[in-house]
Order: C-alpha cells, then structure tokens, then sequence
C-alpha cells in the first residue's frame, strides 16, 4: 500500500489515504472524495482530472504524453509538475498531490 496525501489548492492536507500499488491515482482521488471529475472516463480527451504532484513525485513518475501534455494547456491553474490524474498509476512512496485553485 501506498500513502496518497491530497492537500487542498492552497496547500493545507485535506486528507491521506492508502492506495494499492497500480491503482489509477483518478480512482483513488474520487474515492477519497477529491473535486476531480474525469468527465471524459480516462479516455485523455478532457483536463477534469488535474493536479498538481510536488517536484519530487513529478520527478518519479513517467513523463507524460504529448497528447496529455496539449490537454494540460487547456486546464486551468497549470503549474510546471500539473498531470492528468487518470494517467497516472499509484507505485512507491508516499504521493502529495495538490489540487489546483
């Protein structure tokens, strides 16, 4: 299991959680109550699921596809460590994931 740490726009902790290593970290944020819609069911043709990882889970993750790099464009708040939640899978150390205002 996983440590999942949601903070809140304004970084405050709204809540942690534990996740199963390979969960779609979308899943994990709805469960968990998370203003993440994913209007579009992971199918990467929406921004409804971004977020905002700190630097150092940013780092860790895979990079992300041109095609969700043209939907981060389109979303709102985009800071430089923004991804769409429904491409990213839960693995390793504690995650911090940080909604955007």
């Amino acid at each position: 299991m996983t440590l999942i740490r949601f903070l809140k726009c304004d970084g405050a902790l709204d809540r942690e959680v534990e996740a199963a290593e390979g969960a779609n970290l979308l899943d994990v944020a709805q469960v968990a109550d998370q203003p993440l819609e994913g209007t579009c069911d992971k199918s990467i043709s929406c921004s409804t699921c971004h977020v905002i990882l700190s630097p150092e889970d940013f780092a860790r993750v895979a990079a992300a596809s041109e095609e969700e790099e043209d939907l981060l464009d389109l979303a709102h708040g985009v800071e430089r460590t923004s991804r769409l939640a429904c491409q990213l899978r839960v693995s390793g150390a504690t995650m911090t994931v940080r909604m955007p205002g």
